[in-house]
């Protein structure tokens, strides 16, 4: 039998539950989790907020192991064998058909209907799929990649999924040299967006947060300005950005908050004819009003949405913590990370992060 933390329903304690070891497959894998993480999407799970989630679930859907048994002969995406003892993670997304209509002419494979996530879309009456457990089964189909020398458990961990959902948005924002930048919050995902940022060559990067600590880290990580939000005074921050680009706003700004009124806020700081992206809309919080004319047209603004990863965005995240380790080209990427939990203080976890107590929870499920 495995321990692992099963979400039973939304707003319930998560319990520990002993749950049968997974029967190998031809071309599946069985790991021994070294890390997963609590993210935002975590914390809507817990809440409810996500459509289709078929509980009871094992959340976690990144996460690190050690292989400890393979069906068959298994490479990864480089060819490389998977074998016992291979410390690698996987592609959380599973299941694209490629073969649907939003796979093969739009190459939008984040909507393609037949995709599942682990962590999210899997049932734990299916099996371990799902990070917030002693082991984790991989799936025949299922993209593994052997971490680098250079990518250590932690450090890969401490990118977690917000690191590829940033390169998406950035991606998605077409960053030039000498843009001004500005990232509304700074959790995981708008931090990694403000490095993304910096690392496309970011004329100036300014971050937006309401928690000061948050504010804290970016600066440690090199932003231009990081920027306080006055609940008392909400047009504060606003102006602080216009102030800093000579009253026309930022050329480009990518919202990383999940709160609604972020949306009409972040279109007043970016410049005419400049680009908005939104990710941190993971769930549906509600709407806003929105002038078409002033906002929209006039401004002759580009609105871009994000949604999901896709293996590109994976495999360049481990090639991006590959390269910004070595002298002279440190990105401690570990500063990410606020605490380690077991699994058993996984509800302490939940509650942290719902509360922006932290800024990654990073969970260890067995003692090393």
């Amino acid at each position: 039998m495995v321990l692992a933390a099963v979400l039973t329903a939304p707003n319930h304690p998560v319990e520990l539950q002993q749950l049968p070891e997974p029967v190998l497959e031809k071309g599946g894998i069985i790991l021994q989790t070294i890390y997963s993480e609590i993210c935002g999407t975590d914390v809507h799970l817990f809440r409810g907020h996500l459509e289709g989630v078929p509980y009871p679930i094992i959340p976690g859907h990144f996460s690190v192991g050690r292989v400890v048994d393979v069906g068959g002969k298994i490479t990864d995406i480089k060819g490389q064998p998977v074998q016992t003892g291979s410390i690698v993670t996987f592609l959380d997304v599973n299941e694209t058909c490629n073969n649907c209509w939003y796979c093969l002419v739009a190459k939008t494979s984040t909507r393609c209907p037949q995709r599942k996530v682990y962590g999210v879309t899997y049932s734990s009456t299916e099996g371990l799929l799902g990070g917030w457990s002693q082991l984790i089964y991989l799936k025949p189909g299922v993209k593994v990649l052997t971490l680098p020398e250079e990518v250590t458990p932690t450090r890969f961990i401490a990118g977690g999924c917000a690191l590829p959902t940033a390169l998406h948005a950035v991606d998605r924002a077409q960053i030039q040299i000498g843009d001004l930048v500005a990232v509304q919050g700074c959790g995981p995902v708008g931090l990694s967006v403000a490095i993304l940022a910096l690392l496309s060559g970011a004329g100036r990067v300014i971050v937006i947060d309401k928690y000061e600590s948050r504010l804290t880290v970016a600066k440690s990580f090199g932003v231009d300005d990081a920027i306080a939000i006055d609940d008392q005074a909400p047009q504060q921050h606003i102006d602080r950005v216009l102030e800093l680009t000579n009253g026309r706003g930022v050329d480009v700004t990518i919202e990383a908050t999940g709160v609604p009124i972020a949306i009409k806020q972040g279109i007043a700081m970016t410049r005419d004819g400049g680009r908005y992206v939104v990710v941190g809309h993971y769930t549906n919080t509600g709407e806003i009003w929105l002038n078409p004319h002033l906002e929209i047209n006039l401004k002759h603004i580009d609105i871009r949405g994000t949604w999901g990863i896709d293996f590109s965005h994976f495999y360049r995240m481990i090639e991006l913590l590959k390269r910004h380790r070595h002298q002279n080209r440190e990105i401690p990427w570990e500063l990410f990370i606020s605490r380690f939990y077991r699994l058993e203080e996984i509800n302490q976890a939940l509650a942290d992060v719902e509360k922006g107590l932290v800024l990654k929870a990073a969970i260890q499920p067995n003692p090393f």
